[in-house]
């Protein structure tokens, strides 16, 4: 039983809780559906990139085999890498329903190596090739930071969606029941009481 006090202001007040609960229950519904949808996009394009980067981390990995059955591994350790001092991850950032998604794109600056003492094309694809691996790497995390994030925020939403749709919004009903119930039965007490003064 409630224990609110059975007025009519009580249950206009109730009943205007009521409404506002279900229109955060329609909003964060929708919310889920936005929220689903989006992680549908990021999934397609996650599996598109992760492709990608296997084929490159594949060939990444036989233009090293390339380089070292030319150079040997010691001779391949001694090739100057790339001059990475003015590469840099650039972030595009936007936002869907509160969720802070990401587009991530490397940019190697200058990527020429030092002159070696023994310059090959093999050694040049190896470089060349991890330097790919790498870009595409960092497009992957960033798609995959977005789904994690995107995953949190439609498991939070989904939470409150059913809280309020098999809790709140039922616990609300009920009590409204109640008091109109109650008011009801006082009413009923009241007619019997005005007529028993009305014959005496």
């Amino acid at each position: 039983m409630s224990e609110v006090s059975p007025t009519r202001s009580a249950v206009i007040e109730m009943k205007d809780e009521r409404r506002a609960m279900h229109e955060g229950y329609v909003f964060l519904d929708e919310k889920c559906l936005l929220l689903a949808g989006e992680i549908l996009r990021e999934l397609e394009l996650h599996g598109r990139l992760q492709r990608e980067f296997l084929r490159l981390h594949d060939a990444a990995l036989a233009a090293l085999r390339d380089a070292v059955m030319r150079h040997g591994l010691q001779g391949l350790q001694i090739h100057p890498p790339a001059d990475m001092a003015q590469a840099r991850v650039r972030i595009a950032v936007h936002s869907l329903m509160g969720v802070q998604l990401q587009r991530a794109e490397w940019e190697p600056g200058d990527a020429r190596a030092a002159a070696s003492a023994q310059p090959s094309p093999e050694a040049e694809a190896c470089r060349k090739a991890f330097a790919a691996v790498l870009a595409s790497s960092t497009e992957l995390a960033a798609v995959s930071g977005n789904l994690e994030r995107l995953s949190l925020e439609y498991r939070r939403a989904v939470r409150r969606a059913r809280a309020l749709q098999d809790v709140m919004l039922p616990e609300l009903d009920h009590s409204i029941y109640d008091i109109e119930s109650r008011l009801e039965e006082l009413e009923q007490e009241d007619a019997i009481w005005m007529r028993r003064g009305a014959g005496g």
